[in-house]
This record gives structure tokens, sequence and C-alpha cells, in this order.
């Protein structure tokens, strides 16, 4: 659609909330609907950070705040802050510095990945940050060589084709002709 030089969205996402605008002179922008299909709707769920994502990417989704992390019910107002703290994931980096104080075998298992790769609960941020650069810079997505699927053991016998199964009627026939005329000649 090349709207994307026109729409560019957010730059850098601080966790307020963001509409995009339609310019008075071009094309409007990207309009699209969420579909979240059987997704649980509670608050601060996975799916609504893509749909902050989409937005803050340029596309026109109409929504609510009200489900997005930070939402105080009773003054009905997003705290940006924290919404800004669980975009960076600032939430896992309080609960990966909290089971390192309390459970360090815990840690370990639930976290091995982040230790292999020598993410700590302060260089979250930044990775994030780093993150968000690297898709502004280039959105294109880039599809990864996936491994050849096993192959299974199959049990059943193949399904024999015409020729085949008329040649192996014609055997049995010559088979059972030969057998026959054995008897007779004893």
């Amino acid at each position: 659609m090349k709207l994307a030089d026109t729409y560019k969205g957010l730059e850098a996402p601080n966790g307020e909330e963001y509409n995009v605008e339609a310019k008075a002179d071009g094309p409007k922008p990207f309009r699209c609907y969420f579909d979240i299909g059987l997704t649980r709707t509670t608050t601060g769920n996975r799916i609504f950070g893509v749909l902050k994502g989409a937005v803050d990417g340029g596309l026109s989704i109409p929504h609510s705040v009200r489900r997005f992390a930070g939402y105080d019910e009773e003054s009905k107002s997003l705290d940006a802050e924290v919404h800004r703290k669980y975009i960076f994931g600032g939430h896992v980096s309080d609960y990966m510095e909290m089971l390192m104080d309390e459970d360090a075998d815990l840690y370990k298992r639930q976290f091995a990945s982040y230790i292999k790769n020598k993410i700590e609960a302060s260089s979250l941020e930044d990775m994030y940050k780093k993150a968000h650069a690297a898709i502004r810079k280039d959105p294109a997505h880039k599809s990864t060589a996936k491994p050849e699927p096993a192959k299974h053991k199959r049990y059943a016998r193949r399904a024999l084709t015409l020729s085949q199964r008329k040649d192996r009627v014609r055997q049995k026939k010559e088979s059972f002709l030969k057998k026959l005329a054995a008897s007779e000649d004893q």
C-alpha cells in the first residue's frame, strides 16, 4: 500500500495512548480490525501487547486502552509508566531478580535460555530497545529455515496400483494352477 513513509507511527514506544491520525492530504492510514479469536481478554494479556505494537507501528486499529497493563478501573485512566514497564519487560526483570534472591535453582531452570544467551535482569530494557530499533530499521519479515519434519514409520501397507493388483492375481492363479497340476501328477 506504500503507506509506511506517510504513517510511521511512534518512533519510540512510551506506554502512552496513541492513535494514528489521518492526514488531510493523501491517503488515509491502513485500517485493521483486531480479531483475537478465542483468546481470553484479561487485562495485560499478551494479545494486547500485539495490539499496542501494531498501533505504535502505524496501523489504524480501533481500540480502547481499558485492557492494557497499567489501566486503573477506578480513575479510568492508563498509567503510562506502568504500561511502559510492561512493554520493555520490567515485570520479567522484577521476577528474575526476585527468583535470584529466593530460589536460585528455580531461576536457573526457568531462565535457562536467558542465562545461556547472557541476558540479565538489568539488560532486558536495553534488549527490547535494540529489538524495536532493529524492527524500525528493517521491518520486512525474514523467514527462518525450518528443520525438515521427521519421517514417521508407516505400519500399514501401501495401496497397490491397478496394474500391481492385476499382476498379483495373475501370479496367484499361476501358483494355484501349478499346485493343482503337481497334485494331479502324483
